[in-house]
Formats: C-alpha cells, sequence, structure tokens
C-alpha cells in the first residue's frame, strides 16, 4: 500500500526536510539562507515581522533588496519591463522598511501607497528565493540581502536554516517522485455508488490528493480520466464564480454511465496558488482584471500546476493509456509529457450559468480551452 510512485534516485531525507523546514520557516516569517554562489539570506515580505527585517539587516553584507516576479515588479515601477526574467531586484533602505508598507508592496489588493524603488542587479538566486515563497503558497514577494561571511557562528545566526538553491527549484518535481498510497475505502457516491476513494501523500507528508475509483476500471480497455484541481469555492460551496462543481459531478456522472473511470482530485487550488491567493485573485477579478491578469498581478504564472503528480498518481494505479475529460489541450500535453499515453482527449462542456460566463470566455480566449 505505501510503495512509492516512481523509483529513480531523489534529493533524500536530508534535503527534503530541509526544504520542508524552509517553507515553515517561511510561513512563519522566519529568515532562510538559500545556498549558492553568492548566499542570500531572505524573508517573505507577507509573513516577516520587524524582529526578522532586524536580523537581515544584522546579517546582511550588502544593501537589501525586494524580489518581486517580473509582472508584479512591472505595476510597483509603474512601466512596462518588457522581459522575462526569472525576478526582479528593488533596492531597499537600510534599516530596512516598515513591515506594513512591505505587505502593500507584495499584495496588489491592499492599498497601494508606496514609495519610489529604484532597480538593482537581481541576485543570483533569486529564482530560489521566489520558489520558496511559492512553496509555501504566500505572494512570491521576498526581502533579500548577500549574508556577511561567518555569519553561522554570529549569536544572531544561531538556528537560521541553509537550503540550497537547486534543491528549492527541483522539489516540485520531487515531490511527484515520493509519492505514495497511504489508504483506500469505499466511497459511494449519489451518481456511483460503487465509487471507492484512494488517498495520495508525498514525502513531506502535507497535502494529500485523492483519487476516486469509478465502477470497474478492469473492464475498461482505455478508462475515462478527469484530472481535477480541488477549488474550495466551487466543488463545496457551490460558487457559481467558476465551473468547478459542475465539472466534478458531471465527470462522475459520466464515468458511471460508461462503466467506469478515474477522477484525480489534486490539491492545487486556485491553478496551484492555493486557496488564499486565489481569494484574492478574485479581489482583483471585481476590480476588473480576467483570472490571468490577476493571477500575474499578484506575481504567479497563469497557471501553476504540478501534472507531475497527476502522472505519478496514474502510474500507482496501474493506468499507461487513458482517454482524458478535458477540455484544456495544455493538460493533454502536461500528461503526456509525463509518459502518460492519452489516446483521446474527451471534451467536457459545461453551459455557462450567467456569472460565470466571462471566466468561461477568458478559458476560451488566453487558455486555449476548447468549449464548443
Amino acid at each position: 500500500m505505501a510503495a512509492t510512485v516512481r523509483h529513480h534516485e531523489t534529493m533524500g531525507a536530508p534535503r527534503t526536510r530541509a526544504v520542508h523546514r524552509a517553507v515553515a520557516d517561511s510561513r512563519r516569517g522566519v529568515p532562510v539562507v538559500i545556498a549558492g554562489p553568492h548566499p542570500l539570506i531572505v524573508a517573505p515580505a507577507e509573513t516577516v515581522g520587524a524582529e526578522g527585517l532586524h536580523l537581515i539587516d544584522r546579517l546582511a553584507a550588502g544593501p537589501a533588496t525586494l524580489l518581486l516576479a517580473p509582472s508584479r515588479a512591472e505595476a510597483v515601477l509603474g512601466a512596462p519591463l518588457g522581459e522575462a526574467a526569472p525576478a526582479i531586484a528593488l533596492a531597499l533602505s537600510r534599516p530596512l522598511i516598515d513591515v506594513a508598507t512591505l505587505r502593500r508592496i507584495a499584495d496588489p489588493t491592499l492599498e497601494q501607497i508606496m514609495p519610489q524603488f529604484t532597480r538593482v542587479t537581481t541576485p543570483d538566486q533569486a529564482a530560489a528565493a521566489l520558489a520558496l515563497g511559492k512553496l509555501a503558497r504566500l505572494l512570491p514577494a521576498m526581502v533579500a540581502a548577500p549574508v556577511r561571511a561567518g555569519w553561522a557562528s554570529l549569536p544572531l545566526g544561531a538556528g537560521l536554516l541553509v537550503v540550497p538553491a537547486a534543491d528549492l527549484l527541483a522539489y516540485p518535481t520531487e515531490l511527484a517522485a515520493t509519492l505514495h498510497r497511504v489508504a483506500e475505502v469505499a466511497i459511494p457516491l449519489a451518481d456511483a455508488p460503487d465509487a471507492r476513494l484512494v488517498a495520495f501523500r508525498a514525502l513531506d507528508q502535507g497535502i494529500e490528493h485523492m483519487a476516486i475509483l469509478v465502477g470497474h476500471l478492469a473492464a475498461q480497455p482505455v478508462p475515462l480520466v478527469r484530472i481535477h484541481s480541488e477549488c474550495f469555492t466551487g466543488d463545496l460551496l457551490g460558487s457559481l464564480r467558476c465551473d468547478c462543481g459542475p465539472q466534478l459531478k458531471g465527470a462522475i456522472r459520466r464515468m458511471a454511465d460508461e462503466g467506469g473511470g478515474v477522477v484525480l482530485y489534486l490539491a492545487q487550488e486556485g491553478r496551484g496558488i492555493g486557496l488564499i491567493n486565489k481569494l484574492r485573485a478574485y479581489t482583483l477579478q471585481d476590480r476588473g482584471l480576467d483570472t490571468v491578469d490577476a493571477n500575474r498581478a499578484l506575481g504567479w504564472h497563469a497557471d501553476e500546476r504540478n501534472f507531475h503528480i497527476a502522472a505519478a498518481m496514474l502510474e500507482a494505479l496501474g493506468l499507461k493509456r487513458i482517454r482524458l475529460l478535458t477540455n484544456n489541450p495544455e493538460k493533454l500535453a502536461g500528461l503526456v509529457a509525463c509518459g502518460i499515453d492519452v489516446t483521446e482527449r474527451v471534451g467536457h462542456i459545461i453551459a455557462p450559468n450567467g456569472i460565470n460566463n466571462a471566466y468561461l470566455a477568458t478559458k476560451a480566449a488566453r487558455f486555449g480551452h476548447i468549449l464548443e
């Protein structure tokens, strides 16, 4: 039951534990040192407090910067950057800027009263620093400074974690490689009385992903599969802003009618940005942005999902050839790139409800979803 899904060399327990702790420290606002050619001490702008800023200031070997995704930096600087850099560095004053201002810079849903910023050279580990913020499901905005030589021997440096930049960047793929089954049980559903639920967990022992098995898979030569990212507002509350709830229920009904199928229910809320950030994106949508531009305004890509996880779950279930129930060609391409043989894309059209019409139009126009 608990066999690891993929069997290739992974980072190993000590290195993955370091990433897990870096994520936990970041969520608490505790600075972390990112190792690399020029080590950085970093902390998320969203969670760092006065104590964390003081620590960065005292341990810094040079000026501190605020690292932002380019899409967010454009708004802060008030000008288009016209480039695809992994991160943009803005100069911070010393002693460092106050916590409340940092929050406003990081979060476009807050009142935007900000000082003027100067762009400076982006440090080597900037991409890893933003990756850490994203792994923590925080806004990708990080206070960063080069750390002093000998910092670990100083009383202020005692207990600070060091994590390699390469491990932070590799971790999303590593997470899928350590996925394993942890539980399976019959879950009779209104539209699929013979359904079973299989729970998967990765090495970080964090959020679980679920597979809903409908009917008799063995009788299906090429089973129908739906990759469904969790949506608290749509799946559970019945929100009319999206089509997620009807998509989930409709997929289960269709599989029951066909005699079998699988819904992979992935813990990747808001296309991978997390529930809190999705709610922030909704706030920006209420101010006139579409779902793509709202995510970018927060510093995220339009779609941050990790389809290696879906491929690992399919492999664990013994499904190498599938028909994919989706309107999204990119989802199909993502699974194929992970080694899954997708023999057919099966459309999954849900009629607009009068409230989500613009949302569905954005899916078609900007994500390339096939909705007809």
